[in-house]
This record gives structure tokens, sequence and C-alpha cells, in this order.
């Protein structure tokens, strides 16, 4: 079989695109064990998260205490008519 180099044309632009693709992307890469970021990551933009409440269950207490006022609303009102 005759080795014709016109042949290989399309095969090594392919390849050169995907490596060149590669290259250029800069996604993020595990080496070791570790998730390293990408060579682009002092130009991407910053998300910002606000600061929220310091205590963050604060509506189940208000709820729980409210559920307390009510037991002890219906408590009494139950104990005053069967006396």
């Amino acid at each position: 079989m005759k080795f014709n180099r016109f042949n290989m044309w399309p095969s090594l632009v392919l390849i050169s695109c995907a490596f060149f693709s590669m290259a250029m992307t800069g996604c993020q890469s595990t080496v070791g064990g570790q998730t390293l970021p990408s060579s682009y990551y002092l130009k991407d933009d910053v998300q910002f998260f606000p600061a929220g409440p310091e205590f963050i269950l604060s509506n189940q207490v208000q709820a729980l205490e409210q559920y307390k006022l009510d037991r002890q609303a219906v408590e009494a009102g139950l104990g005053g008519a069967g006396q």
C-alpha cells in the first residue's frame, strides 16, 4: 500500500484543531486529587453573595415560640373551664 501524504491532511487538521481547542479553553484540571483552577481565574467574574442573618433558624424559633404560646392559651382556657 502506498503512503499518500494528501490523505493525512484532514486528520492532521482535525487533531491540531482539537489540541488548539483543548489548550485555549482553560478548564479546571485535577492533579493528584486536587482540583486546580483554570488559568483564567483572575479574569473571571466574581459572584457576590450578600451576608444573611447570623442565626439561620430564626423562623423556626419564632414558630416554636408561637406554638408554645398557643399551647399555653389552650391549656389555660381548658384548665379554667374544668374547675
